[in-house]
């Protein structure tokens, strides 16, 4: 009796010329960058840079699309870079400098095309007819987004060290630079579900979050001029830095992520209730969003009640108004609930890994910086109640089969926490963060 055994193809073997020739390229590119900037470079972020070579390999291979943002980026880096030859006067000269690839223009754009990406997955929640190809369109513009923000934040590394050798560090040091890495990072999160589940109905609901970012990073570089290249304070002079930011904010958007996915599955289970005081989790955005304006005018800040705000209080009215009026047509758009509750699950469990690993990353971080792994700093202690929180969640749903209205009403709920650990601690609080305050 003859007998076929049929072997699997191993990993490796399975890879396409175009994925070796990836790998090729990026192992090009890392040996470009450790000739060529290795003197701005120590021990630990040599390491680090050649430790990236093989992940961004292996994350061009697991999904396709990666490799095409960072080929891209890296192209328009590169020219951005090479533009400059040693002056940073020359932002202001050179055309594609001055209006596209300078660290502010390539934000500024970045902020002008997830406004345009969120307006087009709305109109085709809305738009009968042409709702996919609206929604393809707020796809194409939220891709696009992330490229002017990746390329924004290589463009500002490189500034930082031609303003100084001393002065220069990765941008992830304060909040106008991590409220660009927390928008790109939930759009890449997102984009891979839309992929994954092939629906783009909830870009809608998440891109609104990450606009809302988006505005608080419009308002807080007009009236703080907060682009400005700042020398880091003492405590962030660490190679942890570039590791424990990263991980943090893997975290806050896929926290800020589940909560939306959340929303969007209230709004559905509720989408046949005519009883308007019943359609609570609108309410309650509609809530969230003018308790904004009302935090920073609690907090003294003279611009809080300026135009800026009204215009943002309007818009947000706007938003609710057209959720509670189309309640019923976005929830024929949106995926199914079983849909839903599994993105908000997968979300929660990547933003739980990675958060986690950042708490630990942070702890060994302040025994370096201050002494101790813990000191009840409110930045620490928020950061704890942050992950007790999705520890808890997850706990419930693994053993306890958490699921429906609970899990989505609480994971909305975690946005709160998060919210309030990520910004409201640098409002209302002070510590060892204090450098991160408004």
């Amino acid at each position: 009796m003859n007998t076929t055994v049929t072997l699997n193809p191993g990993y490796f073997s399975q890879r396409s010329l175009a994925d070796w020739g990836f790998a090729l390229l990026a192992l090009g590119g890392m040996l470009f960058a450790l000739v060529n900037y290795q003197s701005a470079m120590d021990v630990y972020e040599k390491g680090i840079l050649v430790a990236a070579w093989p992940a961004a390999v292996w994350l061009g291979w697991f999904w396709r699309p990666l490799r095409h943002l960072m080929l891209g980026v890296a192209a328009l880096s590169l020219l951005a870079v090479n533009s400059y030859h040693g002056d940073l006067a020359r932002a202001e000269q050179v055309f594609w400098l001055k209006y596209f690839l300078s660290s502010q223009s390539a934000i500024l754009w970045m902020s002008m095309l997830f406004f345009i990406s969120t307006a087009f997955y709305w109109a085709g929640m809305f738009i009968r007819g042409q709702g996919d190809t609206f929604e393809a369109l707020g796809s194409r513009m939220a891709w696009a987004g992330v490229t002017l923000a990746l390329v924004g934040t290589m463009v500002r590394w490189f500034e930082s060290y031609l303003i100084g050798a001393d002065i220069g560090h990765i941008p992830v040091s304060n909040l106008y630079e991590v409220f660009v890495l927390f928008c790109w990072l939930t759009t890449v999160f997102y984009l891979y579900f839309e992929a994954q589940y092939k629906t783009r109905a909830l870009g809608a609901f998440v891109m609104l979050v990450v606009s809302a970012a988006v505005g608080f990073l419009l308002w807080y570089t007009l009236v703080r001029e907060a682009h400005a290249i700042q020398p880091l304070v003492p405590a962030l002079k660490s190679w942890w830095m570039k590791l424990h930011v990263p991980a943090n904010f893997i975290g806050y958007g896929t926290f800020a992520l589940a909560a939306m996915v959340a929303f969007a599955y209230l709004v559905q289970q509720q989408a046949a209730e005519t009883r308007w005081h019943k359609l609570t989790p609108t309410w309650l955005l509609g809530a969230a969003l003018c308790f904004v304006p009302i935090a920073f005018r609690q907090r003294g800040i003279a611009e809080a009640g300026g135009s800026y705000w009204v215009g943002y209080a309007a818009v947000s009215a706007l938003i609710v108004a057209g959720i509670l009026l189309g309640r019923k047509r976005i929830a024929e758009r949106l995926p199914p609930l079983e849909v839903l509750d599994d993105v908000m699950y997968k979300s929660i469990a990547v933003g739980f890994a990675f958060f986690t690993i950042a708490t630990v990353l942070g702890a060994l971080w302040a025994a370096e910086a201050w002494g101790g792994y813990w000191s009840w700093d409110p930045k620490e202690t928020w950061a704890l109640i942050v992950w007790l929180n999705y520890a808890a969640w997850l706990h419930m749903r693994l053993m306890k089969g958490l699921r429906g209205t609970v899990a989505a009403w609480w994971a909305l709920a975690g946005l709160a926490v998060t919210t309030f650990a990520f910004i409201g601690v640098n409002m209302f609080l002070s510590g060892l963060h204090s450098y991160g305050t408004l």
